[in-house]
C-alpha cells in the first residue's frame, strides 16, 4: 500500500478529517455517552496493502505469519480482519490497485492503544518495504 487504500480511502481522510475536527476529550477524560450495556472504547482501522509497484509482496502466509507475531500479542483480547481490494496513485500518476487487509480493534481509550498500532504500521511498512499504512482512528460504543 502506498498513498491510499481501496474506495474507502477518500472515505477514510472524511473520516480523519471529521475526527480531527470534532471537539476531543481532555486526555483520558470521558464525554461520551454510550448506551446502556456498552462502554468507550478507541476503534482502531488500519489498512495494509499487499503488493509494491505491480507485484504482490505479502503472501497469504507472509499475512498469517505478521498476524500472529506483530498484532495478535499487541491486542490479544480480540481484533477482526477483512479482505479488501485497495488502489492509490503513485508518483507517475499511475493509478495502482492491490489486495488488502483491513484490521479492526477496539481498545481502552488512552495513548497505549495508539502506541500499539503505531507499532504494528512502523513494523509492517518495515518488513514488506511499504510506504504507508492507513490509520483511522475513533471511538465507538461496544459491548462483548
Amino acid at each position: 500500500m502506498r498513498k491510499c487504500v481501496a474506495a474507502i480511502c477518500t472515505a477514510g481522510y472524511l473520516a480523519v478529517l471529521a475526527f480531527a475536527a470534532a471537539p476531543g476529550p481532555a486526555a483520558g477524560a470521558d464525554v461520551r455517552s454510550c448506551p446502556s450495556g456498552t462502554e468507550l472504547h478507541a476503534e482502531y482501522r488500519l489498512f495494509f496493502g499487499r503488493s509494491r509497484g505491480n507485484e504482490e509482496v505479502v503472501s497469504d502466509a507472509g499475512w498469517r505469519e505478521f498476524l500472529a507475531n506483530e498484532v495478535t500479542p499487541r491486542f490479544p483480547n480480540g481484533l477482526t480482519v477483512l479482505d479488501a481490494g485497495g488502489q492509490w496513485r503513485d508518483a507517475s500518476g499511475t493509478i495502482v490497485r492491490e489486495r488488502s487487509k483491513m484490521l479492526l480493534v477496539l481498545a481502552e481509550p488512552g495513548a497505549e492503544g495508539m502506541r500499539l498500532v503505531e507499532e504494528i504500521a512502523d513494523t509492517y511498512k518495515r518488513r514488506f518495504d511499504q510506504e504507508s499504512v492507513l490509520r483511522i482512528v475513533g471511538t465507538a460504543c461496544a459491548s462483548f
